[in-house]
């Protein structure tokens, strides 16, 4: 057979593939949600794999309830952190995205904006959904948010356990219909969330668990779930997916001059500087800088920006 003929069938097995959509992985080992609702287990072709949750696959059989993933379907985006030493995917495909944060335990502005950060590189819609609003720490949970509302983000207050009905009615109407992604630090509801968007969340682990030999599921991987059979259901279709607790959040992927531009608050005032390449640190005519003595731009945020700012200037530690 001619190269051009062989050619020619590798791309007409390649269009002939099935496809499908991965909502759990562990290791080597993905499952993976055919086009009418069956889940199978499937490895990569090959040594190397680029596959998170969220992904559009190909794959073909290899025996009943087993396959192999041949190759992937162009991603809208990825949502990831990256530290010096190494990349961790969350998920691909994202609609939005809701940082959970909550007024016990008291979150940490750093990382709130590097998830912020993160989303804005990758171009997704983002909200922040603060927890626990029936406990006294509210008040002062409000007033530290205050400056991310007041550039744009909006900000969900939700009571997960002592207002149930109240919290599914403010994020039901932005859920239906979008994929969502949540992340926030461990202890801020995530788990609680999902268990009352997701009724049958934790038979789905199990199932999930036991089918990747992922022993006992302690939120560790991102996991997709479709929305249909919960609350979110009767206002339309929408899948959750549910991600692990992170402490530590790099942004090593982005340079250092682009973070004013990301940052909503510095984005205009930065546009306005005298030099074009303006650290907003110590240049003469510096906009951002000036909105900040204005009162424009908080004080905590400038400090945030000056920590990451310095952070991507450093040299990698090899």
């Amino acid at each position: 057979m001619s190269k051009g003929r062989k050619a020619a069938q590798a791309v007409r097995e390649v269009t002939a593939l099935d496809t499908g959509l991965v909502v759990r992985g562990h290791g080597r080992h993905y499952l993976v949600q055919t086009d009418d609702g069956q889940r199978l287990q499937c490895v990569p072709r090959g040594k190397k794999s680029d596959c998170v949750v969220g992904d559009r696959v190909r794959w073909q059989p290899t025996s009943p309830g087993e396959g192999v993933i041949e190759g992937l379907e162009p991603r809208r985006n990825l949502l990831y952190r990256q530290d010096e030493w190494r990349s961790k995917s969350f998920a691909a495909n994202v609609d939005q995205l809701l940082v959970l944060v909550a007024v016990e335990p008291v979150f940490s502005e750093s990382l709130l904006s590097r998830a912020l950060l993160a989303a804005a590189e990758a171009g997704i819609e983002v909200r922040i959904g603060l927890n626990k609003t029936d406990l006294p720490g509210v008040a002062h949970a409000r007033e530290r948010l205050a400056p991310y509302t007041a550039m744009g983000v909006p900000v969900m207050e939700l009571a997960l356990k002592s207002d149930v009905a109240a919290s599914l009615s403010t994020l039901g109407p932005w859920l239906a219909g979008k994929t969502t992604l949540v992340l926030g630090p461990s202890g801020t509801g995530k788990s609680t969330l999902t268990n009352l968007l997701v009724p049958d969340a934790q038979a789905q682990v199990g199932e999930i668990s036991e089918a990747l030999n992922s022993g006992r599921h302690t939120t560790t991987h991102t996991q997709w779930y479709s929305l249909a059979s919960g609350p979110i259901g009767a206002l339309g279709s929408g899948a959750w997916m549910d991600s692990p607790g992170f402490q530590t959040f790099g942004i090593q992927h982005i340079e250092p001059m682009r973070l004013a531009p990301l940052m909503p608050d510095f984005a205009e005032p930065a546009t306005r500087c005298r030099f074009a390449n303006c650290t907003h640190r110590q240049e003469p005519g510096c906009a951002v800088r000036a909105a900040l003595d204005a009162g424009q731009i908080a004080a905590s945020r400038y400090r945030i920006y000056l920590e990451l700012f310095d952070e991507l200037s450093r040299p990698p530690a090899y």
